[in-house]
């Protein structure tokens, strides 16, 4: 059944469109505003960050010279910020507000992060070494006094984060380890436990980068070196695969009026190529740099809201 009904989706695949080609190195992170209808997202080599407003159907620059790795919205305004130096708080109009450059010894070079249903935000490190083991990574937990602790090691290369819709699983995907972990995750405490792998990704599918969780309990994962985004049912069975134009798809959101329609980013600067299938060629393919869109029949959900402070 599972296999006849990828087939079914793939042969009915909506057309992808290209909402915006900046020519994002990085393209990452987009994240949807329900409240004023805005997607966001970033290039972070580019030190870029965007935003698409949805009514308008118009996209823009809205700030440059800032890293952004991966954003939440805040509750109250503004974003809670991870990048290369660690956590921050910032509104886009005004300087940001370092929270944390480490935590329990541990440097927070942080890639992609995510509020969790309190308010919390978690993100992990990524270290790359392409010429042997790297320096280990760790999953980090921002508390809503703007402390921050390690929450779990044994990482590679963090990168996307998504909760199920009930919140009692937080899923987490490490890059180099080509695998999805899936976490219990305690309410009262934040604390993770009970870490499994979710689904492991052959080499030749590319390693699994963003992900977003839709409002049946499916995840979702962008491929990067992999040309895709694939949904995954809870038990980490695949259930559909959806082809982009460029390798390297990154990261996904859903959004628009009915959280109906899947954006998904793209990134244009070849990396880790070390890490790429074998026989991967940058030169005969379209790596990336768009923000795409295509229309789904299943609908996403809301993401939660930080409430960090100062």
């Amino acid at each position: 059944m599972k296999t006849d009904l990828r087939q079914e989706h793939n042969s009915k695949q909506d057309a992808i469109e290209v909402v915006a080609d900046y020519g994002d190195l990085c393209g990452e992170g987009p994240l949807w505003d329900e409240r004023k209808q805005i997607l966001y997202w970033t290039d972070i080599d580019g030190k870029k960050f965007y935003r698409f407003l949805w009514n308008e159907r118009r996209h823009e620059l809205l700030h440059d010279g800032f890293q952004v790795n991966g954003a939440c919205m805040q509750e109250n305004g503004g974003f809670v910020v991870t990048n290369s130096s660690g956590v921050w708080l910032w509104d886009t109009q005004s300087k940001p507000t370092q929270l944390a450059s480490e935590a329990d010894g541990k440097e927070c070079l942080l890639n992609d992060c995510i509020a969790d249903p309190e308010g919390r935000v978690y993100s992990g490190s990524y270290h790359f070494n392409p010429n042997g083991p790297a320096a280990p990574s760790f999953l980090f937990r921002v508390d809503t006094d703007g402390s921050v602790h390690v929450v779990d090691e044994g990482i590679q290369f963090a990168n996307g984060l998504a909760f199920s819709p009930d919140g009692s699983t937080l899923y987490f995907s490490d890059s180099v380890a080509r695998c999805v972990y899936a976490y219990d995750w305690h309410r009262r405490t934040g604390n993770l436990s009970n870490r499994r792998v979710f689904v492991r990704l052959p080499r030749e599918e590319g390693f699994p980068d963003g992900l977003t969780v839709d409002s049946e309990g499916f995840l979702w994962c962008a491929h990067w070196f992999g040309a895709c985004v694939t949904r995954y049912d809870p038990d980490g069975k695949r259930e559909r695969k959806l082809m982009f134009p460029a390798t390297q798809t990154s990261s996904l959101a859903f959004g628009g009026a009915d959280l109906n329609v899947i954006f998904v980013t793209s990134a244009a600067l070849s990396n880790m190529l070390e890490t790429a299938p074998f026989g991967y060629d940058p030169q005969k393919v379209f790596v990336g740099g768009r923000l795409y869109q295509v229309k789904s029949d299943v609908q996403g959900r809301n993401e939660h809201r930080s409430r960090i402070r100062e």
